[in-house]
Parts: C-alpha cells; structure tokens; sequence
C-alpha cells in the first residue's frame, strides 16, 4: 500500500492531533519543558475553539495517563451527568417519546470537559513535576478565539449540511439564534479559509484562564448559562453544576499477544474495544492475510460480538451491576472467537444508533509520560445551542438517553450516558509502546481493533496502520443502516467475497471522514524513538521534537 503521509519520528516529546493548530500549541507546551498532560490541557482548549464543530468545553472527556514517575497508569472519568430535573416523566410530560437531538433539552447533562482539565492539572502538580500555570495553558486556545483561525474545509462541510431545514430531528441548525450569530457569516457558512473570530468564546475562557476550572461550574459564568437554557425551557440548574465532579477511575485492560490493552470502564464503550482485542487473541491473525475478505470478516464479527455484550450492559455502573470480568474473560474471549465460524450467526446482531463527534489526540513527553485523551461534544455542533453571551456550544450526549424506563440506558437524574468516547493504551512490559484512538462513536472500537491489529501482528508502522482502507460496521452521523461500509480502496475482489460472506456493503470514497480521525504513537523499548501518525481523513498532524 502506498503510504501519503511520512510516519513523524522524534526522540523527545511526540504529539499527534486531529488539527494541526492544536498539535502545534501541545508541541510548544513540550518545548517549554511541560510535561504530556500540561500539553494534552493546551491542545484541548486549542482545538475547542478551532474544530468547534467535533469538540469544547460543552462537553465531555475522557483520559487515560501513564505517569513514568511512579510507573502507575491512571484513568480520568470527565463526562458529566444528567440534572436532578432529568426525568422520564418530565419529558413525556412534554410530549416527547425521545429526547430531542437538538436544542435546550438535548443539552440536559453538564460539561466535565474543562473539570476535567482542572482534575488533570492538580494531579500534574502533584505527581507529575508539571512546571507550567494553568493560564499559560489556555494561552493558545484563547488567541484563536480572540485573534481568529482559518476555517478548515470540515468545519464549513458541517455547517452547510447543518443547515438543512427539512431535517429538524439532526440537523437545520440556523433555527438557533446563538449557533446563527457564531457560525455563519451573512447568513453563511464559514467558507474555508475565511478567519472565524468566537470573542464570547474568547471572554470565558479568560475568565476561566484567570480563575481556574471551577468557575464553569459555580460562578456568575454558571449563572448565565443556566439562566439562559431554562429561558428557552431547559432543564439544567446552577446545583446539577456545582455538584459536578471528574472521578478517577480503574482502568480496564486484556492481554493482546506480548501487550497489554488499556481502556476505560463504563460508562465508557473501552469495554467493546478491549472485547473485540479479547476475542482476536484467540485468533491466529498472522495465518490470515491482512487486506483479505477473511481479515475483513473475523474482525466484523468479532465487533459484532462484543457490541452485543456492550448494548445488553453498557450504562452509569452506579445504576446497574456491570460483569466486566466476566465479559472480558479469557474464556468468554474464546467462546465468541468460535462462534465466529458461524456466519449465520450476525444476521441474530444488531446495534444501537451511536454516531458522534469527537477528537482524540495523544502525547509522549520526553520524561516518558504518556496520555491517550478524547473530547467531544456528541453530534457535530452538539445540541447546536449556545448560551447567550459564553460562546459555549453545549453538548447533547444526554440525548443518548433511553426513555424506556426498562433500558439499560435509561434516563435518570444525575445519571451518566452510554458513552461512545474511549481513549486507548498498549503497554509492554508495564511502559507504554502504543498511544492509540480516534473519533467516530460506533466506528472508535472498531477502528482501534484495525490500528493493534495492523501494527502488532502485520508489522505496518503506525502511519501505514492509519491510512489502511477502513471499514465502519453499524451507524454513525445518524444513518439509519446496520450495512459494512468499506473504503473503495478495497478490491472489488475482495469485495465480493465479503458479500458471498453475507456482509451487505456499501463502498464509499476513499479516506472519507465516516471512517472518523485515527491517530497514534508508537514508542520504539529499545531506542526509546516515537513514531507518530496522522490521519489523512482529517485536519490533523504528528509534530515531534
């Protein structure tokens, strides 16, 4: 396969993004002697105000950090829960038989995006040796949103296609006066290359940069949020904010061959990526050639198989008993692996509509700490609704909730969603050699799986492993379909070996953004070298020093 982007190399610190301006502010972050999770602070606030259209501080995080100090690797739950005033009954009381996908009451969980980021800073002062002020890591982002940024071409794709008026459950956005004043110019879309300026934005993230990352969540900042969502009858308070904290959490892991696979518990979906990985363990996959229909198939399968493990169980594990040993279970692992050979059996599989928006982005510092980190807002433009005056796109996860009572997703108060967000980490001989994830809500495990896969056991390089033809199982983006989309670099050969396996394909154009935006590090153990990539479906870059 011809490779389009050179694998970046470095013998420092290495960082790889879904935007490019956002790599360069957590490169410069490294440079400056911070540490991977003062530059992981820098990029995130970066690339919320320059991809505002996948990420921000509306919305959630999630992180996975290797301390090379204590050789301890930690995770971070940032994700927020649903108000008190979150019930299955108020909204039915209003009519709804599910939770609108926009609007004020789509935005009924609070942000633990910039918690997150204020949990992750204490805990780099205290453990960390982090050397650098929680001001001068939002120095960037605050410039972009002051000073202006080019629009990429994604941005102003996503705009025009949420403006479609006919579709008011997804999309025709501009009926929200806060997203029109933001987001368009002369009741357009941003063209790319045009210099977008956010200068609410950019108040209350100084604002933020100045008092630290509780004056989201109990300020006046607080006040006018608030004040404005229930103006337009939402439902979160000033208390459901207060209330909120980030949890460090265990992370989960399986064996992959000579690694050893991290992710995050639930709510997270961590564990249907590391299910497919368990179940792939018990495969031969160096007997299989990569790029073939039966390499195509035994990892569909494998996917199918663990989702129907993740939607039977995957919800807030303070609401219900989740068996992660059980499920992630050597002997589970193998059970599944031979029910693979039954090809019947996926026509038994269905999945659960989880599209989504979001970015990943990893860094290695050059002290050998590490962080696999994703952020996101759910649909592009979240619930596309903005509190006057704070330039703050809230998100609408909530939305994700079931108002099905019997559900395992369920709407509850202070209640976590299904979340698709889960940032990944293989480590070998206890440091970690592969920093991995991507965006994409359905398609994150799977697309982890073709990354391990194409890296442990066919030896690609980490940028090869990424530009690879991918494949999406399920929905995402809102497609009502459980079809196989495949890049239509895959052969017609192979192609129709997938479909004689009773796969129903749908090609699509080569390195679409269906695929989502894959990135990752790999750490060389002997020469201790980081290889980094990109990925061309996106605006990203691997910047190493």
């Amino acid at each position: 396969m011809k490779q389009h982007r050179a694998t970046t190399m470095s013998t420092k610190g290495m960082v790889t993004t879904p935007h490019y301006l956002a790599s360069q502010a957590a490169i410069t972050t490294l440079q400056k002697g911070g540490n991977a999770i003062e530059a992981a602070i820098a990029a995130a606030s970066t690339i919320g105000v320059v991809y505002p259209h996948m990420n921000g501080i509306g919305g959630d995080n999630f992180w996975l950090i290797y301390n090379a100090k204590t050789k301890e690797l930690k995770a971070l739950n940032a994700s927020g829960r649903s108000g008190e005033m979150a019930t299955i009954n108020f909204y039915k009381s209003q009519g709804y038989t599910k939770i609108p996908s926009r609007g004020a009451l789509a935005a009924n969980t609070v942000p633990g995006a910039v918690a997150g980021w204020g949990q992750a800073y204490a805990y780099s002062n205290e453990e960390m040796n982090g050397s650098l002020s929680w001001a001068s890591l939002l120095e960037s982002a605050i410039h972009y949103a002051k000073e202006g940024f080019p629009v990429t071409p994604s941005q102003e794709y996503w705009t025009s296609v949420n403006l479609d008026e006919k579709d008011t459950e997804f999309r025709a956005l501009g009926r929200y006066a806060g997203f029109k004043q933001v987001f368009l110019k002369g009741n357009r879309p941003y063209q790319a290359g045009d210099v977008m300026k956010q200068m609410d934005l950019a108040k209350t993230l100084t604002a933020i940069a100045e008092n630290g990352a509780n004056h989201f969540y109990n300020s006046e900042l607080t006040e006018k949020v608030v004040a404005d969502l229930q103006k337009h009858g939402g439902i979160l308070t000033v208390e459901d904010f207060k209330k909120h904290t980030s949890d460090w959490v265990k992370p989960i892991s399986v064996p992959y061959r000579d690694y050893v696979a991290y992710n995050l518990p639930p709510n997270t979906q961590g564990m249907a990526s590391l299910s497919i990985l368990n179940i792939l363990n018990h495969i031969n996959m160096k007997e299989i050639e990569e790029g073939s229909s039966t390499y195509y198939h035994v990892l569909v399968e494998a996917i199918k198989h663990a989702f129907v493990d993740r939607d039977r169980y995957l919800t807030d594990p303070n609401f219900m008993d989740i068996p992660i040993s059980e499920i992630l279970s050597e002997q589970h692992g193998l059970e599944l692996a031979e029910k693979i050979r039954d090809s019947d059996r996926a026509k038994e599989l269905q999945l659960l509509d989880a599209k989504g928006d979001t970015v990943w982005l990893g860094i290695v510092d050059e002290y050998g700490n590490a962080v696999s980190f994703i952020q996101s807002i759910y649909h592009e433009f979240g619930s596309g609704f903005i509190p006057e005056g704070t330039g703050i796109v809230l998100q609408n996860r909530g939305s994700y909730f079931s108002l099905d009572e019997n559900h395992v997703n369920a709407l509850a108060p202070r209640k976590r969603s299904f979340h698709t967000l889960n940032p990944a980490m293989l480590l070998k001989n206890g440091k970690p050699t592969l920093v991995y994830g991507t965006m994409g809500g359905e398609g994150q495990p799977q697309t982890q799986a073709a990354l391990v896969t194409r890296i442990v056991d066919y030896g690609m390089n980490v940028q090869e492993a990424i530009e690879a033809p991918r494949w999406l199982y399920g929905r995402t983006w809102g497609a009502s379909s459980n079809s196989l989309k495949v890049e239509n670099r895959i052969s017609n050969e192979v192609l129709t070996e997938l479909k004689h396996l009773g796969h129903d394909i749908e090609v699509l154009e080569e390195f679409t953004d269906t695929m989502g935006h894959a990135g990752g590090i790999l750490i060389d153990e002997k020469t201790n070298v980081k290889f980094g990539g990109a990925d061309p479906r996106g605006d990203g870059m691997a910047i190493g020093y």
